[in-house]
């Protein structure tokens, strides 16, 4: 590892259930690797001493801590436990036997502290020395990993290594439930959809038999090819952000998002702030802009946006959003255009939102808003993505006033739409508007467009454009 780049603390989650025979030697070979670390050793109810072992193991070297299970839960359980517990900037885990070395700690969390990965992932069938497999073992590796890989698109060679290390605020952004070896495959199913960056990194392998402790079978076997199809084929809406499925939907609206960029494109800049950008939907819209700031509350969105443009020149992603004042730290960005798409219905406080997009604007600047319109058609809908609120022109247009802008533009969106809104959230009571209608929808926009004509008395959005004076 480089001298001139300091590793951050590790977190290496141990967990432990009847490993006696090989515990204590794992963990002085954990604590022998020269890097800043702390352990956390997460006993799932041992029944053959090993809970002792590390106690007395812990009194003695400080950076063990021991954590223990009311009740036997199983590995994934345990791992579940451990992350949760982190403090470090990476997290690896570590299985309480001695299969894996951990003196290859630096070279698969490198990566990650080079900046190239979030994930990584160390393959037992690529690296040497290890030791040869029994042929129905790797034989069900391999078909594990291949249907994971079909699933999932990825390109992996050992989805069910123990070795996989992660930067801390990622895999605990990630809600898991797996209680036993299905952990693996729910781990790469979750991380591939959200579109971390994912390294493998060769290791060495020193695999042990069933009279040595093994304890995986042919039964955890079916289990992970269950969860496999379970978390690869089908979105966990747990493990997501409440506007997950929403914002997926409305990115592939392109003839409706394309409607919303017209509207907005005359009044941009050439140095925005986009607020709320979700997926970057909109943000490739404004890509070849002077400098581009896209900003979220959501660690998941963050982390889609920074995988999706971080080499993307004059693009920069930012934490802070307009519902603190975190925010006003991009002021030194001077910024002539801030946007907000379907952002401020979500917040509390909306008109402090919109004071602090003031503050961060230089005099001329303009502010776009598009928000859900009318007051009366709030309902299931509404409240299942989050709303806070509906907005009529004129209760916008006085936000807007208040918070110190001229209002040079405001006017309703997408007209047709209102019915099927009110029929979904009002008598149907849905809280996720159905995907194929919005399909559907999509393909008439032109049409509708066409009938609706520049200046419609009303619809289901209202988009306005705030100038700061001069």
């Amino acid at each position: 590892m480089s001298d001139a780049v300091k590793p951050p603390l590790l977190s290496v989650i141990v967990p432990c259930y009847n490993e006696r025979a090989t515990v204590a030697e794992l963990l002085r070979r954990v604590r022998a690797v020269p890097i800043e670390k702390e352990i956390l050793v997460i006993d799932d109810c041992s029944t053959d001493g090993s809970r002792d072992v590390v106690a007395n193991l812990a009194k003695e070297w400080p950076e063990i801590r021991q954590i223990l299970q009311d009740v036997n839960q199983g590995k994934g359980a345990a791992i579940r436990r451990g992350i949760a517990e982190a403090r470090g900037e990476i997290v690896i885990i570590q299985d309480a036997d001695l299969e894996y070395d951990p003196d290859e700690y630096p070279k698969i969390i490198q990566p990650i502290v080079d900046g190239h990965a979030d994930v990584v992932f160390g393959s037992r069938f690529e690296g040497y020395p290890r030791r040869v497999m029994l042929y129905w073992h790797r034989l069900g590796n391999t078909f594990l990993t291949f249907l994971s890989n079909m699933t999932t698109n990825l390109d992996l060679t050992d989805m069910e290594t123990c070795y996989k290390a992660f930067r801390r605020e990622i895999i605990q952004s990630i809600p898991l439930r797996s209680n036993r070896f299905g952990i693996e495959p729910e781990i790469t199913a979750k991380v591939a959809r959200r579109g971390y960056r994912i390294y493998e990194v060769p290791i060495s392998y020193y695999g042990r038999d069933y009279w040595e402790g093994k304890k995986i079978n042919w039964k955890d076997g079916f289990s992970a090819i269950w969860t496999i199809l379970r978390y690869g084929l089908f979105h966990d809406a747990a493990s997501e952000p409440r506007t997950y499925s929403t914002i997926r939907r409305r990115g592939r609206l392109e003839r409706y998002n394309r409607w919303i960029w017209d509207r907005m494109r005359p009044y941009v800049g050439q140095r925005v702030l986009e607020v709320g950008a979700g997926h970057g939907t909109m943000t490739r819209f404004l890509y070849g802009r002077d400098l581009i700031v896209v900003t979220d509350k959501e660690t998941a969105y963050l982390d889609r946006l920074r995988n999706s443009f971080r080499r993307r020149l004059g693009m920069l992603v930012e934490p802070p959003d307009l519902e603190s004042d975190d925010a006003l730290k991009l002021a030194h960005h001077k910024f002539d255009t801030v946007t907000a798409i379907n952002v401020l219905e979500h917040t509390v406080d909306d008109e402090a939102a919109l004071r602090r997009a003031h503050q961060l604007l230089v005099p001329g600047g303009r502010i776009i808003v598009y928000v859900p319109a009318g007051k009366h058609l709030f309902g299931a809908l509404d409240r299942g993505i989050g709303h806070q609120r509906r907005y009529d022109r004129d209760d916008l247009r006085e936000k807007l006033e208040r918070a110190g802008f001229e209002v040079e533009e405001i006017g309703y969106q997408n007209r047709v739409a209102q019915l099927a809104w009110w029929l979904n959230s009002t008598i149907l009571k849905r809280t996720q508007l159905p995907a194929g209608q919005s399909r559907l929808f999509d393909r008439f926009v032109p049409l509708f467009r066409a009938l609706e004509g520049k200046n419609p008395s009303s619809g289901l959005s209202l988009i306005a454009v705030g100038r700061k004076k001069a």
